[in-house]
Order: C-alpha cells, then structure tokens, then sequence
C-alpha cells in the first residue's frame, strides 16, 4: 500500500505531463529574476556561521561547568547542540534572510546564564554587531548580526546532564519533563519545522513552491505574523498541507492547486497536516473542545508537533478579508496562467498601497535618542500595532484597516534634539455613513494605543521607555472608495484625463517631469499646426 501522507488520503495522483514541466522552468526562472536564490558561496557562509555558533556555544557549556565546579567527567561530555530552523532549516530562505537557531543546553543550568554570560561572550566577538538580549519576549531571544547575516538564538535545558550529538528532539519525551514553558515554546520551533519536512511526499517540490507563495505574500504586502497577516510557518504549513494531497504534482502544479484550494476552503475549519498525538504532559495546547478562546479564531492553520498551537491566533478580521481578497486574486490569474494568457511574473506583481485604499493613517513615532536601543523599540512597536488594528476594527467608521508589513524612516526635522523617527502607514477603508464622527473615533483609538505600557517591570528597570510623543494624520490618496473583493479586469479603455487633472497629477509625480516636457512639446506643435 502506498503511504499516506496527511489527514486523509490524496486527491490527485496523477504524474507530471511535459506542460507541468515546461511550466515549473517558466516559474523557477521567474522567481530567479527575482533574486530570492543565494549563490553557492553565500550558502557556504551561512553552514560556516552557524559552525562558529556551535563552537562558541559548546566552549561556553564547559566554562560554566567549571564555574559551577561540575565533576569532570560530566564537563568532559556535557556536549551542546544547536538546531538551525525556519526557514533556513526549511531551505527556502531567500538572500539577506536570518537565521532562527535553537541551543540546548543541559538541565543543571540556569536559563539566566545565557542571557548574561553567553551573551557577553557572543559580544566579545569581533564579527558580531548589533547584539541584543530579549528577555521578556513571548519567546525568549538573542538577536545578532554575525559578518552581516542576522542571527536568533533562542534557548532551552534538556532535562539531562549532556546533551548528545544524536539528540532526536522529535521524540515528544522531550518536553515530559520540561518545567519551563519558555523550553517548550523554544523547542517547538525546531520541532514543528523538522515535522513539516518529514510530512511532505516531495521535498524538493515542496521547496520550490514554498519559495513562490513566500515571493507572493511579500510581494503584496501580507507577509507578516506580527502584524496580523501570516508568517513563514503559517505559508509552510499550508504548502505542505497541499504538497499531501497531491503527492505527485510538480512546483507550478502545487502552487496552482494552493491558491484554487484555499480560495474555496471554509474557514474557520483548522488546517493539519496530522492528527498530534494526545500526550498528558499538561501543556497548554490548541484545542476548540477544551479551550473556549480557541473557537473565536478566524483562521487556524496549527502546528504538526506536540503541544500544537494556531500559528495565525493574530489575525484580524481586516488581515482575514485581505488575505481572502489576495488569495481570490491569485486564483484568477493561475487560471489565466493555465490558459496561457498570463505569465508568472503577474502573480508577483506588487501592490500598490496608496492606489489601494483611499486613506492613510500616519502615525509617527518620535524622540529615540538612544541608537542602541532604537532596534529594539521598533519591533516592540510593531509587535503593538495590530492593537491599534483591533482598536480601529471596533469603530464604526472603519470597515478596513491594512498595516504596510514595513516602517518607513519619518520626517526630518531641523532640531537635532527630536533625535531620529519612524513611520508606519494604515490604509483605512471609511464607511461614508459614519463620516462625521471620523476622526474623533480615531483619535480616541489612537489614544489608547499611545498609552500600552512597554513592560510590566517598574520604569526604573525598563531599557528604555515606551514612547509618550506621538503624531498621526489621516491623508486623503484617491476619490474611488475600495471594497475588499477581487476586482474583474476589463477590456475597457479609460478616458484621457482633462489638462488640469493632467496637470494636477505632474505636480504630484514630480518622477514625471520628462513625460510632462513631451506633453508640452506635442500640445506646441498642435498649435502652432493649427
């Protein structure tokens, strides 16, 4: 008998015909346009690093054992290990990607000690820059930049006195006797990666269609856990989840089939890639019959690994209709790729944001003096936004709010005091019904949002301090109001815009300077003409 793959047993097991064939090459040579693929040398570089990191890593295991006067032979074979993930472990990372890494350490130490002690030895290095230790974080983190490859470590004890080369994390003994959840939730994240690639009847297809829908979602803006859309192991799991209903299917076949899929599945129905096992270890876990918050989330996409969890719990109801708008768009256009009426670079065509919707929130976050710290306070910023979301989904006048994934550096002012700011863009789709009332809505949700507190430790203990100086402003960008759902394309030629709408329009696109003076030159040859 075959091997199933998966839930439930495949829906296709037809093989590759010569079109499938000729049409994963167009794809792969598209995406290669794009220069997602690192070359032979970068990816050395990369095995080189994380090398390094299992050096130093294991070198600090047996300082601390001689700190901690530990018996000989237990520091002679105390080990270490780290386990690269996501998606370098994946192999889908992209040029410029970091790197997520999983150390372990035996269970006579502190977890403490790596956030200080390993950290100013990491520090020490000569290559690393950028360096910052992330205690209070859901998982927590050491972020780094080695020879310019961004690095997350994240840590966890091994209820042993050694840790292994051979260690096998997939066993769910693992985490029996892990007191900690922050061990688990760093175990998890190897763990989970590892399931998904032993899940997949193809690796190599799995891969290669992974890397186009990752090229997607960052193409039109919804790539991105923290801001509500979904993130790299959301995207992987549900390619995955397609990859076992269709075994046999090439790269282009997969990604046509995810978008004609998804586009027809009925959410809130959870997406597994297989049924965990049931383990008494009392880990909290994902689970609509046991957990009452978990049945209010709009989009379960869950985790192959015990304890399993949503890995889209952050997302919205403007983030769901956007990412059901964007998925419906790329439906359409595999079915004109299919027809070959379209080519694949239409599928990765960027969005474009201000065209999108008709205003902007811009709110701009000001006074960040320490340079240090300014890394630090941007992704606690982001990690906050889709607060603001949730507060501007609550009002009435909102109908749709979309954070831009990326920040955008602010305004310079002359006074050098300010010290240097960053902006981040909402587009907001208004129901005209409730126009009056706009903006003190708005400014009573931006209110709140300007008073989370940072940290729940007193301020005398806090790294820096949660920003209290804050603009924003709503900027009008097109008349035509935007409704979330797939526009159809049409055969119709729009009419020639009017001189002063001409006009208006050079004045705003000052990058169309060139087509105004070709304007002019043929508006002076008609006259003098006539």
């Amino acid at each position: 008998m075959p091997r199933t793959y998966g839930l439930t047993g495949p829906i296709s097991e037809d093989l590759p015909e010569e079109e499938n064939l000729i049409q994963t090459r167009k794809l792969l040579d598209t995406m290669k346009s794009y220069n997602v693929y690192e070359n032979n040398l970068e990816l050395e570089n990369r095995e080189r690093v994380v090398k390094r990191l299992e050096s130093l890593f294991r070198d600090w295991l047996k300082e601390m054992c001689i700190e901690m006067n530990v018996p000989k032979v237990v520091t002679e074979k105390v080990g270490g290990k780290i386990f690269p993930f996501g998606s370098y472990h994946l192999g889908v990372h992209s040029k410029g990607a970091d790197i997520d890494a999983l150390c372990v350490g035996p269970g006579f130490l502190e977890r403490k000690a790596f956030f200080t002690s390993f950290f100013a030895k990491l520090k020490a290095q000569k290559e690393v820059k950028d360096i910052q230790a992330i205690e209070e974080a859901y998982v927590p983190v050491i972020t780094l930049s080695w020879e310019g490859i961004q690095i997350d470590l994240v840590f966890a004890l091994l209820p042993q006195r050694s840790v292994p080369d051979n260690l096998d994390l997939l066993n769910n003994s693992i985490v029996k006797n892990v007191v900690d959840a922050r061990c688990v939730r760093s175990f998890n994240g190897y763990r989970v990666t590892e399931e998904i690639l032993r899940l997949v009847p193809n690796v190599l297809n799995f891969r290669v269609a992974l890397r186009a829908i990752k090229l997607w979602a960052k193409q039109r803006n919804i790539y991105s856990n923290k801001l509500g859309f979904l993130g790299g192991v959301s995207w992987a799991i549900m390619v995955a989840r397609i990859c076992q209903v269709y075994p046999n299917a090439t790269a282009s076949t997969l990604v046509i089939k995810f978008f004609k899929i998804f586009s027809m599945w009925v959410w809130p129905i959870p997406i597994r890639l297989i049924e965990v096992e049931k383990c008494t270890y009392n880990l909290p876990f994902w689970d609509t019959k046991v957990n009452r918050c978990d049945r209010y989330h709009l989009m379960p996409i869950i985790t192959p690994a015990y304890p399993q969890q949503n890995t889209s719990v952050s997302v919205s109801r403007s983030t769901f209709a956007i990412l059901n708008e964007e998925i419906h768009r790329g439906h359409a256009i595999c079915l004109e790729i299919e027809q070959k009426k379209a080519k694949w670079s239409e599928l990765f065509e960027p969005t474009d944001f201000f065209k999108k919707y008709q205003y902007v929130l811009r709110h701009v976050k000001m006074k960040i003096d320490i340079a240090t710290h300014r890394t630090q306070l941007i992704g606690l910023v982001e990690s906050k936004i889709r607060l603001l979301v949730s507060a501007l989904e609550r009002n009435e006048p909102v109908s749709l709010a979309h954070v831009h994934p990326h920040a955008f550096p602010g305004l310079r002012t002359a006074n050098k005091k300010d010290g240097q700011s960053t902006m981040w863009l909402i587009g907001l789709v208004l129901n005209v019904k409730y126009s009056e009332r706009c903006k003190e809505n708005l400014e009573r949700s931006f209110k709140t949002f300007t008073n989370i507190k940072s940290a729940r430790r007193p301020a005398s203990q806090r790294p820096f301090r949660w920003p209290r100086r804050w603009t924003f402003c709503i900027c009008k960008t097109r008349r035509q109001p935007y409704s979330p759902q797939v526009q159809k394309n049409t055969n119709e030629q729009k009419p020639l815009p009017s001189f002063p709408q001409f006009m208006s329009s050079m004045c705003q696109k000052s990058h169309n300077i060139a087509a105004f003076v070709r304007f002019m030159e043929v508006l002076l040859k008609a006259t003098l003409t006539r």
